[in-house]
């Protein structure tokens, strides 16, 4: 059954609209930006690659409330180290959305690959990523689909992303919203559903569980990167508010973690050049709002 909101209309009282709650605010922005992006450019439908995660199923929520469900097409791309919960969360998804599903496993093509080039560790993870985005591609220019890329802030800002793999896409409509707010907005978007006694479209599952990119054996974010809590707060001062490593440690956090996440930013700057256009709600979004070399010898001396 479909769970999209009406329009977005916010209530007037007297001649004036009432305040928007934070998260409903964010969400409304978002789901108006995908809107326009793909209306002006002349499409009508998006596909997405759905890992049962969180980022994705919020992707996709947005894309039903902005496009309705009928022009929203998810894909399935299983590996051999896909969760039976990612699976069976990104069904439960289609499922309380009504968008469209389909199931391509990648291994066949993966195997494929490794047979003829043996790789190992990262190479062999990033090889997944890339075998998704390449088979979304495809899809995209057999059926006329545009691509959502489901990167949010917090990992274009240390480069935890796939070039040519999760990155692909023609926009990316939470690449402005750091990880804690995508679960505040999943959050808000099922509980505003509830409350209007329709369908929440994003599953439990999706949300509670840990985030992972699902590339190998038991991987988790934070085998790589610090709690999205303590992440995102760190990242809030040096690239909204352009503290330095000096200022971040006085505010509380551990020298060596903030010295670590500055570099992470520092260094990824040449994915965020290549990573698709996104809908902007910060006062600082990467690209035009941040303009920094593409590649530089500096880092900050600490």
């Amino acid at each position: 059954s479909r769970s999209a909101l009406p329009a977005y209309e916010p209530e007037l009282s007297g001649g004036h609209a009432e305040r928007l709650d934070d998260a409903e605010e964010i969400y409304s922005a978002l789901v108006v930006g995908l809107r326009a992006y793909v209306a002006k450019n002349g499409f009508r439908s998006v596909l997405i690659g759905l890992s049962g995660g969180i980022d994705s199923a919020l992707v996709a929520a947005l894309a039903c409330d902005a496009l309705g469900a009928e022009n929203v097409y998810g894909v399935s791309m299983p590996s051999k180290y896909s969760s039976e919960h990612s699976k069976g969360d990104a069904a439960e998804l289609a499922r309380r959305t009504g968008l469209h599903l389909r199931t391509v496993p990648i291994e066949p093509m993966f195997d494929a690959y490794m047979g003829s080039l043996g790789l190992t560790g990262l190479a062999e993870e990033n090889l997944q990523s890339r075998l998704r985005g390449t088979l979304l591609m495809a899809l995209s220019n057999q059926e006329g689909h545009i691509v959502l890329a489901p990167g949010n802030k917090s990992e274009l800002a240390v480069g935890y992303s796939t070039l040519y793999g999760d990155s692909v896409g023609a926009y990316g409509p939470i690449k402005d919203v750091y990880k804690t707010w995508i679960f505040r907005l999943a959050e808000w978007r099922n509980r505003a559903a509830a409350e209007r006694g329709q369908t929440p479209p994003i599953p439990e599952n999706s949300i509670t569980k840990p985030p992972s990119a699902e590339l190998r054996p038991g991987q988790v974010d934070t085998d790589s990167l610090p709690d999205y809590p303590v992440l995102d707060a760190i990242l809030e001062l040096y690239v909204d508010r352009d503290q330095g490593a000096d200022a971040i440690v006085a505010a509380g956090y551990d020298r060596e973690l903030v010295v670590k996440t500055l570099r992470m930013v520092d260094t990824a700057e040449y994915k965020r050049r290549q990573y698709p256009p996104g809908t902007k709600i910060s006062p600082k979004g990467f690209g035009k709002d941040r303009r920094l070399p593409i590649t530089n010898g500096w880092r900050e001396s600490v």
